[in-house]
């Protein structure tokens, strides 16, 4: 992987010229839990000004790429302007985008694509938030020089928006979201900003025990990718149980 990155760096550098700013790791490859067979490599490129079309074309091009060679999900990636980091806005507006979800987009229409995707991403904040817990500097300045602390209520709001729905949507995505629940939780709670892996473990020391072993089999699943069954009613109630106690904290705190 460090080859692969350094490579990166090096494209980026020679493609975005003195308008990068810098490059930073976050996710599981800077949480301890980076998994080749099922995780993507995370990244945000911070640039001083807006990138052309024709600049966005080119280093589209090498993403794609550099995608095709790195872990089995690829990269997520995100570019954005260094003014909307420090002082930090949210929504936070991006340049550009790319995850392996929009691969066949690109490969498709990369004119629509360029033309269309950039915007505002409430999913920065979160991002951005692991950013300065748990992220590392691959190349440019400082985390501290680039990006402000999130405020609580917009990092709240962008964690809250990957989980609202996870009653209805916790039976097709169980491992994803039971652990995902349990480290928003745990931010709520003890002010924590955990890995998946970790919310799943704090979860078995703060959430009652009648989910254990259900917690448990998410965190296996997501240890060595094997099959887990999950029951359905279950999940629902571990759903509901957990958005009830992030409501009421939210509530009582005013985020």
């Amino acid at each position: 992987m460090d080859t692969m990155i350094n490579s990166l760096i090096e494209q980026s550098k020679a493609i975005l010229q003195d308008n990068l700013v810098g490059i930073y790791l976050h996710g599981s490859a800077v949480m301890g839990c980076f998994h080749p067979a099922k995780s993507d490599i995370d990244l945000i490129i911070v640039v001083k000004d807006s990138m052309s079309d024709t600049v966005k074309r080119v280093y589209m091009d090498m993403v794609v790429e550099w995608n095709a060679m790195g872990p089995a999900k690829g990269i997520e990636m995100s570019v954005v302007k260094q003014s909307v980091c420090k002082p930090f806005v949210y929504p936070t507006p991006f340049e550009l985008h790319f995850s392996i979800a929009h691969l066949d987009w690109y490969r498709n229409d990369p004119d629509d694509y360029i033309t269309k995707m950039q915007g505002e991403d409430k999913d920065l904040a979160a991002h951005f938030t692991i950013i300065n817990h748990r992220g590392k500097c691959l190349y440019g300045a400082s985390i501290e020089e680039i990006f402000a602390d999130v405020p609580v209520p917009d990092y709240v709001d962008s964690i809250w928006n990957d989980i609202a729905d996870a009653e209805e949507e916790i039976a097709d995505n169980p491992m994803y979201l039971i652990l995902n629940l349990a480290r928003v939780l745990a931010y709520l709670k003890d002010g924590l900003v955990l890995s998946k892996k970790e919310g799943g473990e704090w979860a078995l020391d703060n959430i009652p025990e009648t989910y254990h072993g259900f917690v448990k089999n998410a965190l296996r699943e997501y240890a060595d990718g094997g099959d887990v069954s999950y029951d359905t009613n279950l999940a629902r109630n571990y759903a509901g149980y957990m958005l009830e106690q992030i409501v009421c904290i939210r509530v009582r705190e005013g985020i």
